[in-house]
Protein backbone atom coordinates (compact mmCIF):
# COMPACT_ATOMS: atom_id res chain seq x y z
CA UNK A 1 0.00 0.00 0.00
CA UNK A 2 1.36 3.68 -0.66
CA UNK A 3 0.20 6.56 0.54
CA UNK A 4 0.86 10.17 -0.84
CA UNK A 5 -0.05 13.47 0.73
CA UNK A 6 -0.93 15.78 -2.00
CA UNK A 7 -0.47 19.73 -1.95
CA UNK A 8 -0.66 22.41 -4.30
CA UNK A 9 -0.61 26.41 -5.39
CA UNK A 10 2.18 27.47 -2.85
CA UNK A 11 2.29 30.49 -4.67
CA UNK A 12 5.76 31.51 -2.47
CA UNK A 13 6.36 35.27 -3.29
CA UNK A 14 2.60 35.80 -3.48
CA UNK A 15 2.56 39.60 -2.27
CA UNK A 16 -0.87 39.62 -0.43
CA UNK A 17 -1.88 42.70 0.83
CA UNK A 18 1.71 43.88 0.61
CA UNK A 19 3.02 41.26 2.84
CA UNK A 20 6.33 40.67 0.91
CA UNK A 21 5.02 36.81 0.78
CA UNK A 22 5.01 36.35 4.96
CA UNK A 23 1.50 35.24 4.41
CA UNK A 24 1.71 32.50 1.42
CA UNK A 25 5.03 31.13 3.06
CA UNK A 26 3.51 31.06 6.58
CA UNK A 27 1.00 28.34 5.14
CA UNK A 28 2.96 26.52 2.88
CA UNK A 29 5.52 25.95 6.68
CA UNK A 30 2.15 25.46 8.22
CA UNK A 31 1.41 22.59 5.94
CA UNK A 32 4.81 20.99 5.70
CA UNK A 33 4.93 20.85 9.42
CA UNK A 34 1.44 19.29 9.63
CA UNK A 35 3.23 16.60 7.37
CA UNK A 36 6.68 16.25 9.26
CA UNK A 37 4.70 15.61 12.63
CA UNK A 38 2.61 12.75 11.31
CA UNK A 39 3.05 9.80 13.46
CA UNK A 40 3.93 7.63 10.20
CA UNK A 41 5.97 8.12 7.20
CA UNK A 42 4.69 9.07 3.84
CA UNK A 43 5.88 7.95 0.83
CA UNK A 44 5.81 10.56 -1.10
CA UNK A 45 4.59 14.30 -1.07
CA UNK A 46 3.28 15.54 -4.48
CA UNK A 47 3.14 19.60 -5.18
CA UNK A 48 1.75 19.98 -7.96
CA UNK A 49 2.84 23.25 -9.18
CA UNK A 50 3.10 26.95 -8.92
CA UNK A 51 5.65 26.64 -6.47
CA UNK A 52 6.46 30.24 -7.02
CA UNK A 53 4.17 33.18 -7.85
CA UNK A 54 6.60 34.99 -10.35
CA UNK A 55 9.14 32.39 -10.94
CA UNK A 56 11.47 34.66 -9.60
CA UNK A 57 15.05 32.40 -8.47
CA UNK A 58 14.98 33.97 -5.04
CA UNK A 59 11.65 32.31 -4.58
CA UNK A 60 12.55 28.84 -5.53
CA UNK A 61 15.47 29.55 -3.34
CA UNK A 62 12.31 29.83 -0.88
CA UNK A 63 11.04 26.65 -2.35
CA UNK A 64 13.68 24.78 -1.28
CA UNK A 65 13.41 25.69 2.40
CA UNK A 66 10.21 25.37 2.73
CA UNK A 67 9.80 21.86 0.95
CA UNK A 68 12.77 20.41 3.09
CA UNK A 69 11.01 17.57 4.69
CA UNK A 70 11.57 13.99 6.29
CA UNK A 71 9.65 12.70 3.56
CA UNK A 72 10.49 12.53 -0.09
CA UNK A 73 8.95 15.60 -1.86
CA UNK A 74 8.13 15.48 -5.48
CA UNK A 75 7.20 18.40 -7.74
CA UNK A 76 6.50 19.58 -11.32
CA UNK A 77 5.79 22.94 -12.79
CA UNK A 78 2.50 25.02 -13.08
CA UNK A 79 1.54 28.40 -15.38
CA UNK A 80 2.95 30.55 -12.55
CA UNK A 81 6.28 28.75 -12.70
CA UNK A 82 9.59 29.56 -14.87
CA UNK A 83 10.91 26.64 -16.23
CA UNK A 84 14.85 27.73 -16.50
CA UNK A 85 14.97 29.33 -12.51
CA UNK A 86 13.03 25.99 -12.08
CA UNK A 87 15.85 24.09 -13.60
CA UNK A 88 18.48 25.95 -11.91
CA UNK A 89 17.43 25.95 -8.50
CA UNK A 90 15.44 23.21 -7.90
CA UNK A 91 16.97 20.77 -10.09
CA UNK A 92 20.68 21.80 -10.16
CA UNK A 93 20.18 21.57 -13.94
CA UNK A 94 21.50 23.77 -16.81
CA UNK A 95 18.86 26.67 -17.97
CA UNK A 96 16.19 25.48 -20.15
CA UNK A 97 12.65 26.03 -21.79
CA UNK A 98 11.68 22.86 -22.72
CA UNK A 99 8.94 20.81 -20.70
CA UNK A 100 10.46 19.33 -17.42
CA UNK A 101 9.26 15.92 -17.34
CA UNK A 102 10.22 13.30 -14.05
CA UNK A 103 9.53 9.89 -13.10
CA UNK A 104 9.94 8.96 -9.64
CA UNK A 105 9.89 4.85 -8.97
CA UNK A 106 8.20 3.97 -5.50
CA UNK A 107 7.96 1.54 -3.49
CA UNK A 108 4.97 -0.36 -5.20
CA UNK A 109 4.49 2.43 -7.60
CA UNK A 110 5.57 4.43 -10.23
CA UNK A 111 5.03 8.42 -10.21
CA UNK A 112 5.10 10.52 -13.68
CA UNK A 113 4.93 14.37 -13.17
CA UNK A 114 4.58 15.71 -16.25
CA UNK A 115 4.55 19.72 -16.99
CA UNK A 116 1.53 20.97 -18.16
CA UNK A 117 2.80 24.39 -18.51
CA UNK A 118 2.50 27.03 -21.94
CA UNK A 119 5.18 29.84 -20.91
CA UNK A 120 3.74 32.74 -20.74
CA UNK A 121 0.21 31.59 -20.53
CA UNK A 122 -2.06 30.49 -17.99
CA UNK A 123 -3.78 27.96 -20.21
CA UNK A 124 -2.57 24.13 -20.34
CA UNK A 125 -1.00 21.80 -22.43
CA UNK A 126 0.38 18.40 -22.74
CA UNK A 127 2.85 19.20 -25.90
CA UNK A 128 3.87 16.39 -27.88
CA UNK A 129 7.49 15.71 -26.15
CA UNK A 130 5.43 15.16 -22.82
CA UNK A 131 2.80 12.96 -24.82
CA UNK A 132 5.43 10.91 -26.26
CA UNK A 133 7.92 10.99 -22.84
CA UNK A 134 4.65 9.98 -20.92
CA UNK A 135 3.51 6.91 -23.66
CA UNK A 136 7.35 5.66 -23.80
CA UNK A 137 7.78 6.16 -19.72
CA UNK A 138 4.49 4.01 -19.37
CA UNK A 139 5.51 1.14 -21.65
CA UNK A 140 9.07 0.45 -20.26
CA UNK A 141 10.40 -0.50 -16.93
CA UNK A 142 8.40 -1.70 -13.94
CA UNK A 143 5.56 -2.57 -16.40
CA UNK A 144 3.73 -4.63 -13.68
CA UNK A 145 3.70 -2.34 -11.22
CA UNK A 146 0.59 0.86 -11.02
CA UNK A 147 1.32 4.29 -12.19
CA UNK A 148 -0.21 7.77 -11.20
CA UNK A 149 0.40 10.66 -13.49
CA UNK A 150 0.35 14.35 -12.15
CA UNK A 151 0.59 17.28 -13.59
CA UNK A 152 -1.01 20.99 -12.98
CA UNK A 153 -3.71 21.69 -14.69
CA UNK A 154 -6.67 19.50 -14.65
CA UNK A 155 -7.81 17.96 -18.15
CA UNK A 156 -11.89 18.51 -17.53
CA UNK A 157 -14.35 21.22 -16.84
CA UNK A 158 -14.48 21.66 -13.28
CA UNK A 159 -17.81 24.09 -13.43
CA UNK A 160 -15.84 27.11 -12.12
CA UNK A 161 -15.96 29.61 -14.63
CA UNK A 162 -12.28 31.23 -14.31
CA UNK A 163 -10.96 27.71 -13.73
CA UNK A 164 -11.85 26.02 -16.70
CA UNK A 165 -10.89 29.11 -19.20
CA UNK A 166 -7.66 27.96 -18.31
CA UNK A 167 -7.40 24.40 -17.44
CA UNK A 168 -5.44 22.14 -19.83
CA UNK A 169 -6.72 21.71 -23.14
CA UNK A 170 -6.29 18.74 -25.83
CA UNK A 171 -7.24 15.92 -23.66
CA UNK A 172 -8.12 14.00 -26.45
CA UNK A 173 -4.74 13.18 -27.12
CA UNK A 174 -3.61 12.35 -23.38
CA UNK A 175 -6.95 10.16 -23.52
CA UNK A 176 -4.82 8.24 -26.72
CA UNK A 177 -2.32 7.68 -24.63
CA UNK A 178 -3.85 6.51 -21.39
CA UNK A 179 -5.71 3.74 -23.26
CA UNK A 180 -2.74 2.23 -24.39
CA UNK A 181 -1.64 1.88 -20.84
CA UNK A 182 -4.07 0.38 -18.18
CA UNK A 183 -1.09 0.45 -15.53
CA UNK A 184 -2.11 3.99 -14.84
CA UNK A 185 -4.74 3.90 -11.61
CA UNK A 186 -4.96 7.79 -11.59
CA UNK A 187 -4.44 11.21 -12.29
CA UNK A 188 -3.27 13.85 -9.86
CA UNK A 189 -3.36 17.26 -10.49
CA UNK A 190 -3.51 21.02 -8.81
CA UNK A 191 -4.41 24.61 -10.48
CA UNK A 192 -8.28 24.72 -9.70
CA UNK A 193 -7.65 26.03 -5.66
CA UNK A 194 -10.21 23.84 -4.71
CA UNK A 195 -10.32 19.93 -4.12
CA UNK A 196 -12.55 18.30 -6.82
CA UNK A 197 -12.52 14.85 -8.08
CA UNK A 198 -13.94 13.83 -11.36
CA UNK A 199 -13.08 11.62 -14.15
CA UNK A 200 -10.56 11.45 -17.51
CA UNK A 201 -10.64 8.81 -19.99
CA UNK A 202 -12.14 6.45 -17.25
CA UNK A 203 -9.74 7.23 -14.52
CA UNK A 204 -10.14 9.32 -11.82
CA UNK A 205 -8.79 12.88 -11.65
CA UNK A 206 -8.14 13.88 -8.42
CA UNK A 207 -7.55 17.65 -7.63
CA UNK A 208 -5.47 18.80 -4.89
CA UNK A 209 -7.09 22.12 -3.25
CA UNK A 210 -4.84 25.45 -2.90
CA UNK A 211 -2.67 26.09 0.22
CA UNK A 212 -2.48 30.08 -0.47
CA UNK A 213 -6.04 29.87 -0.97
CA UNK A 214 -9.15 28.58 -1.89
CA UNK A 215 -11.52 29.20 -5.20
CA UNK A 216 -14.88 29.28 -4.57
CA UNK A 217 -17.93 27.62 -6.34
CA UNK A 218 -21.06 29.74 -8.26
CA UNK A 219 -23.29 28.73 -5.68
CA UNK A 220 -21.35 30.06 -2.55
CA UNK A 221 -21.49 33.14 -4.54
CA UNK A 222 -19.31 33.35 -7.70
CA UNK A 223 -15.51 32.38 -8.79
CA UNK A 224 -14.22 34.57 -6.56
CA UNK A 225 -10.92 34.10 -4.36
CA UNK A 226 -11.20 33.28 -0.54
CA UNK A 227 -8.04 33.86 1.68
CA UNK A 228 -10.14 33.07 4.88
CA UNK A 229 -10.43 29.57 4.21
CA UNK A 230 -7.16 27.01 5.88
CA UNK A 231 -4.97 25.50 3.75
CA UNK A 232 -6.03 22.02 2.74
CA UNK A 233 -4.15 18.91 1.06
CA UNK A 234 -4.84 15.17 0.07
CA UNK A 235 -3.82 11.98 1.07
CA UNK A 236 -4.54 9.28 -1.83
CA UNK A 237 -3.62 5.55 -0.63
CA UNK A 238 -3.32 3.30 -3.63
CA UNK A 239 -3.77 -0.44 -2.15
CA UNK A 240 -2.41 -3.60 -3.03
CA UNK A 241 -4.98 -4.37 -5.73
CA UNK A 242 -4.59 -0.85 -7.70
CA UNK A 243 -7.12 1.13 -6.64
CA UNK A 244 -7.18 4.82 -5.19
CA UNK A 245 -8.81 6.46 -2.17
CA UNK A 246 -8.62 9.62 -1.33
CA UNK A 247 -8.90 12.00 1.51
CA UNK A 248 -9.15 15.26 1.77
CA UNK A 249 -7.95 17.64 5.25
CA UNK A 250 -7.78 21.07 6.30
CA UNK A 251 -4.86 22.24 8.42
CA UNK A 252 -6.12 24.90 11.10
CA UNK A 253 -3.80 28.09 10.54
CA UNK A 254 -1.76 28.76 13.91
Amino acid sequence: MLTIAHLSDIHLGQDHRRDRGKRARRRAEQVMAYLDALPGPLDAVLVTGDLADHGLPAEYEQVVKVLDSRHPVLTCPGNHDRRSPYREVLLGEAPGDGPINRLHQLPGADVLMLDSSIPGRDDGLLDEETLAWLDETLAAGRTDLPALVAFHHPPAELHIPTVDAIRQFGEADLAAVLARHPRVAGLLCGHSHTGAATTVAGLPLLVAPGVVSTVTLPCEGGSGISFTHPPMLAFHVLDDGGRLTTHYRAVPES
